[in-house]
């Protein structure tokens, strides 16, 4: 025999000398065969062909799915709506703890809640997306819980947890971002861009995936590898760049990183994290920047004829990386209706040509593709509305809706709980196309899916020690290398007057936003914050009360934030669409297409959704007028502006205003303070033009690599890509 046994703070541990090495909570019984230990998940007392660790993970996902009910099948096709750990509050995620809300007195923080455990055992869920956890700990142990569940249920089925990610230097707007869990803090997507080094983006997906993995999450939901040729596009941040021939090493730097684990045969193992590629075929083309989590920004629009280079990091990256595992283990497609003339104008994931045509046909992708959260619910009356996405398909059952969504080839459907639609959806094909057609077609996504879990090791151990996981999560060397990175982000624009003298008195002046939309179209009131956070300025600077008490002002900046929609214009007879301003202050769109190329809505009595003539301001437009005081009050004494760029920005209102102008893409206070002392240099150059105008944007074609035309200073520094 060369095993042996060990106990653990989660239960058993079993070596294999040789071999992989097995865990498990419960009381599961163990086979031995050629001196070997080998879990019996199944209950059956016979080695079978999924539970033998030596055969490869696309055999042993074969057989799996072979044995697994109906029910079984169709919960390996939902994922999980968002999952706070622990849930506090009810809000738009809430649930309960044995029919109750969350009380610290009570539950623990790892505890599952009465939600979890019915999608795990009624509706068979086993892959579940983690939004918020208190720590690494509590990540951890509420892994266990999970996994110790699963293990009891029949074929011993493990939990696949994912989150979208969580590393950035800052908590972007345009997504829901993950928190807690104390990772290192790393560039933002267009940050990595800024500091063009494929290898960067590499080491930062390595350490990562560790911090992942001791977190108990074994997929990532990205990277975001969509093109940014949109200036105002709201998820422009989360890109590595515009540039195909740039963002295509940096894609297969990320999915080598986070997939391979190093020394086994296919580069698949207990260091591995699936990494699921977003958006096919790209969705950084929405007409007039607006974005498709909202009907009223669904039409992703190609007029300059770029469509194919929109591809490109999917089929030249993600499909084909360097690395040993080959290719991105999953695929997401966005949200868009893809405005191709020829083809039907619906949703990408119900779109033929864009799913089974071009994804699983021409570039022969055999990975699990899972649609973007929540397409498949009948849509809301309003348009202005955040859980509405079934685009083009509002007339179909919730069920033909998934089932049209499987016969292009998807696998999954992304903030699913319930595998009602599923079941229905399987029972519908089986009358227009046969059981036993329809049989081999879910049999095919189970077998895809479970493949995933097979590679990552989670039917050997998906056990965690939550002491070694508050060792792995946020060590001293990752969180050193992140703020290494996020310096290696920051373009300094202009280095007059900088660096600043450490201990010099500075004004930094409050923000203050005005009244505006929340992510799902809430309404937030806006108001005042330090720019600061809650940082000490004295490892840096003295805070001065007045500009004219200080030495220099550094005044914190956002670009420009403004909304596309307004239902009051609607209400009193327009189509209620405005122009995303990159500019702060009032905008009128004078030079903006007279005809909309994409439109056509059940609720909406016209096709045009022009903007042409109409105006809009930005509701952070009080961040211009600080940097306006600072210069006004400080005299000839130093300015300092210190942009957060979400998308690119018309420099004309604010460049002459600054003495040293300093642009970020999400970075920790203090790391920029760093820069600003002296303390560390800004290493990074701008990823996409700075536009000369707001008319220059609007000339500009939605899907062209190139970018709008780009601003000349006085000086006669032109602020484009690679400055």
């Amino acid at each position: 025999m060369s095993w042996h046994r060990e106990q653990t703070v989660y239960g058993t541990l079993i070596r294999n000398e040789g071999g992989k090495n097995i865990g498990f909570a419960g009381d599961v019984p163990v086979i031995e065969r050629d001196g070997y230990a080998f879990k019996d998940l199944a209950r059956t007392g016979e080695l079978l062909p999924y539970e033998d660790w030596r055969l490869d993970a696309r055999t042993r996902a074969r057989d799996l799915a072979a044995r697994l009910s109906r029910e079984e099948i169709a919960g390996l096709m939902l994922y999980s709506s968002h999952q706070m750990v622990p849930f506090q509050s009810f809000g738009p995620f809430g649930d309960t703890y044995g029919g109750e809300p969350f009380d610290p007195a009570k539950h623990g923080d790892a505890d599952l809640t009465d939600g979890q455990v019915r999608f795990i055992r009624k509706d068979h869920i086993r892959h579940i997306l983690q939004m918020r956890v208190k720590n690494a700990r509590v990540s951890a142990q509420w892994s266990n819980n999970l996994q110790a569940m699963c293990e009891a249920e029949p074929w011993g089925i493990p939990v696949n947890i994912s989150t979208d990610p969580r590393h950035g230097a800052a908590a972007a707007g345009a997504e829901y971002r993950t928190a807690g869990s104390d990772v290192s803090k790393w560039p933002e997507g267009i940050g990595f861009a800024a500091a063009g080094d494929p290898e960067l983006v590499r080491r930062f997906a390595q350490a990562a995936a560790k911090e992942y993995r001791a977190l108990g999450i074994t997929t990532a939901l990205g990277p975001q590898i969509d093109l940014s040729t949109e200036p105002r596009w709201m998820r422009l941040e989360d890109t590595l760049g515009s540039d195909p021939e740039k963002v295509i090493p940096m894609v297969k730097a990320y999915c080598d990183g986070m997939q391979t684990t190093e020394g086994t045969r296919d580069g698949w193992g207990t260091d591995s994290v699936i990494t699921m590629v977003k958006h096919w075929p790209g969705g950084g083309t929405g007409e007039g920047g607006r974005d498709a989590h909202y009907p009223y920004g669904c039409f992703a629009v190609y007029p300059g004829g770029q469509f194919e280079q929109h591809m490109r990091p999917f089929t030249e990256g993600a499909f084909r990386l360097d690395g040993p595992t080959k290719r991105a283990g999953a695929v997401m497609p966005y949200y868009t209706v893809s405005w191709l003339e020829d083809h039907e104008k619906v949703g990408n994931s119900y779109n033929e040509y864009i799913l089974r045509e071009l994804l699983r046909g021409k570039y022969q992708y055999d990975g699990v593709v899972c649609t973007d959260w929540g397409i498949t619910a009948d849509p809301d009356p309003e348009i202005d509305s955040f859980g509405s996405r079934c685009y083009g398909v509002n007339t179909l059952t919730e069920a033909e809706r998934h089932l049209r969504i499987i016969m292009n080839g998807a696998d999954q459907f992304g903030g699913n709980n319930r595998s009602e639609p599923v079941l229905e959806a399987w029972r519908i094909g089986e009358e227009r196309y046969g059981a036993e057609f329809m049989g081999k077609r879910m049999r095919l996504s189970a077998e895809r899916l479970l493949t995933g879990m097979f590679r990552v090791g989670l039917f050997e151990n998906p056990y965690l020690d939550p002491d070694e996981s508050e060792r792995i999560v946020g060590n001293a060397e990752f969180v050193k290398e992140g703020l290494a990175a996020q310096a290696r982000s920051v373009v300094a624009l202009r280095r007059r007057a900088l660096p600043l003298p450490g201990g010099c008195r500075v004004w930094i002046p409050e923000r203050e936003t005005g009244p505006h939309k929340s992510f799902v179209r809430t309404p937030e009131p806006g108001g005042r914050e330090d720019p600061l956070r809650g940082t000490d300025l004295g490892g840096w600077f003295t805070r001065a009360e007045t500009p004219e008490e200080a030495d220099a002002a550094i005044v914190f900046m956002e670009s420009p934030l403004s909304d596309p929609y307004d239902p009051e214009d609607r209400k009193q007879g327009g189509n209620g669409y405005r122009p995303l301003t990159l500019q702060y202050r009032p905008y009128t769109a004078a030079e903006a297409r007279e005809e909309s190329i994409g439109g056509g809505d059940f609720r909406e009595d016209f096709t045009n959704r022009s903007y042409r003539g109409k105006s809009n301001r930005c509701y952070n437009e009080k961040d211009l007028d600080n940097l306006e005081e600072a210069r006004r009050r400080m005299g000839n004494k130093p300015v300092i502006a210190c942009m957060y760029m979400h998308n690119p920005t018309v420099p004309a209102e604010w460049e002459g205003l600054a003495d040293g102008i300093l642009v970020h893409f999400g970075c920790s206070v203090p790391v920029l303070l760093d820069i600003i002392a002296g303390k560390r240099e800004a290493g990074g150059k701008l990823p996409y033009n700075l536009p000369k105008d707001m008319a220059a944007v609007e000339k500009h074609n939605e899907d062209d690599i190139r970018g709008p035309e780009p601003y000349a200073c006085g000086d006669g520094a032109v602020w484009q890509a690679g400055t």
